[in-house]
């Protein structure tokens, strides 16, 4: 019975998701399906020389590294709406979604990839 009970246990652990509660994982498929195109709240979290040097299309640029003024911009945001996060490699989308979790933000989707695996053939 108790290698059953570890099976389970070790078989749970195994199965994460990609997604932690209100943030979701997504790749360059799904923000070509979902974001492009459409009227979302894409947020491109990079510097903004990063920025001016290529975005994806429709996105703002809500540096990060200057957390005070991207708290202050994402009070811009609606909560209540999905909100699409993108940087270079996945790094700086990470720490902005769980900046917007903390904040009462729901909806969070973080391009993994960044837009380096955007302008990837």
């Amino acid at each position: 019975m108790r290698s059953v009970c570890f099976v389970v246990l070790l078989l749970g652990i195994s199965c994460k998701s990609k997604s932690e509660k209100g943030i979701t994982k997504v790749d360059k498929a799904f923000m070509q399906e979902t974001v492009v195109g459409k009227d979302v709240q894409l947020i491109d979290v990079r510097t903004p020389e990063e920025f001016n040097s290529g975005n994806i299309d429709g996105a703002v640029n809500y540096n990060i590294i200057n957390q005070e003024t991207f708290l202050k911009q994402i009070e811009n945001l609606d909560k209540d709406k999905p909100v699409y996060l993108y940087c270079r490699m996945g790094g700086r989308s990470n720490r902005a979604a769980r900046l917007l979790k903390r904040e009462g933000f729901t909806q969070i989707f973080d391009f993994s990839g960044g837009y380096n695996a955007w302008v990837k053939e």
